[in-house]
């Protein structure tokens, strides 16, 4: 016969006389006013420990990373820009260690400008965005996750790295390709990156254009021009990073289009790039900025600023100049390394110069504006 109680029946009790029952109520009430004794005892204590919601450093305040001995910052960047933050974001981490006793660690994100955007638009929650042009930082400002103004909360505007365009050849550059007119010649391939997904294809694009208009030449020219190059190009690639492997590593086209920073770190990965950087070009700046409703949630728009306005130091600089980016700190600029590395381009325009890019935006980008109707009128 088993011994085992079905659960229901564990706490079965026989009845009790009547002089048990007085003795049980008496225990039971001692034991409740020591109970209750107790319960205040340690609230009393918790909130003598805890203090009051007036006093932040009690509670932590408004910053939940303030206390915590580790913080993390998630950067999105544009793919070609990866070389750099990886070399300047190991000593930011150390200096930070050294000034505040934490320990900051990276969640880093590249791709193509455009669509690194979208993905901070649709929920990717990066603290800090350094994308290829400002007309990406504005689309994340509208979207409501980016104060306005952004743009004067950091030296030059935000931009904190820039480059220029230049044309890659083959070898021996057999089809004698030297400037940006050479590229529009029959039999030549161009390989570019696609305006619609990548920053850097607009960047191209308006390098192209500007040739011919900071040049004496007019809309109408200047949309010839760019129409004969585009049909010069057999596959657009969605970035930078891409276009320049199908161009070293699979060997397709004639030229390449590229940042000169991304051309030159090339030639640091083993490449032995022939290249040119046309006499008229365009600035590419590129802009950092804060994303502020992400850092409140988090907790990190302190050390969150502290990384941008590191990234302006001429340590920083001197990285970016290392892969390939022309350094926007001066005296960086005219170090001995550097001055020889970047020579001045002789006509050199701006974005703005192009009326800005709003403007740039609804003229060749938007859906129906002029690269649609180029590549609308390239039978491939």
């Amino acid at each position: 016969m088993s011994h085992q109680q079905h659960p229901t029946q564990q706490f079965h009790r026989s009845p009790q006389p009547p002089a048990a029952k007085n003795r049980s109520l008496t225990s039971l009430k001692r034991f409740l006013s020591l109970f209750l004794v107790g319960i205040t005892l340690s609230l009393a204590v918790v909130s003598c420990q805890q203090g009051t919601p007036s006093n932040p450093a009690a509670t932590g305040g408004a910053n939940p990373a303030a206390n915590k001995g580790n913080i993390e910052l998630t950067l999105v960047s544009f793919a070609v820009t990866k070389a750099a933050h990886e070399a300047i974001i190991p000593k930011f981490v150390e200096q930070w260690q050294k000034e505040k006793g934490q320990t900051v660690s990276f969640n880093q994100s590249y791709g193509g400008s455009g669509s690194q955007t979208r993905a901070v638009i649709d929920g990717l929650e990066a603290d800090i965005v350094h994308l290829a042009l400002a007309l990406d930082t504005a689309k994340i400002e509208k979207a409501g996750l980016i104060a306005p103004g952004w743009e004067k909360e950091v030296p030059n505007e935000g931009i904190v790295s820039k480059s220029v365009a230049g044309i890659v050849t083959r070898e021996g550059n057999p089809k004698n390709i030297k400037n940006w007119e050479d590229l529009a010649k029959d039999g030549v391939k161009l390989i570019t990156a696609d305006p619609k997904t990548s920053g850097v294809a607009r960047w191209n694009f308006l390098a192209l254009w500007g040739s011919v208009v900071k040049t004496g030449g007019d809309e109408t020219k200047a949309l010839d021009f760019t129409s004969k190059v585009y049909k010069n190009v057999p596959i657009l690639t969605k970035d930078a990073r891409e276009a320049t492997d199908v161009f070293f590593k699979q060997g397709q086209g004639d030229a390449l289009i590229n940042y000169e920073n991304e051309i030159i770190l090339a030639g640091q990965k083993g490449e032995k790039p022939t290249y040119t950087i046309p006499d008229v070009n365009v600035s590419i700046d590129n802009p950092i900025a804060i994303v502020d409703k992400n850092v409140d949630k988090h907790g990190t728009r302190e050390v969150a600023e502290a990384f941008v306005k590191f990234l302006y130091t001429p340590e920083a600089q001197r990285e970016f100049a290392k892969a390939g980016f022309r350094p926007i700190d001066a005296t960086v600029a005219k170090e001995p390394e550097f001055a020889q590395k970047y020579p001045p381009v002789k006509t050199l325009f701006t974005a703005q110069d192009l009326g800005g890019w709003g403007e740039i935006q609804k003229q060749f980008f938007d859906d129906g504006a002029a690269f649609d109707k180029i590549q609308g009128s390239i039978k491939r």
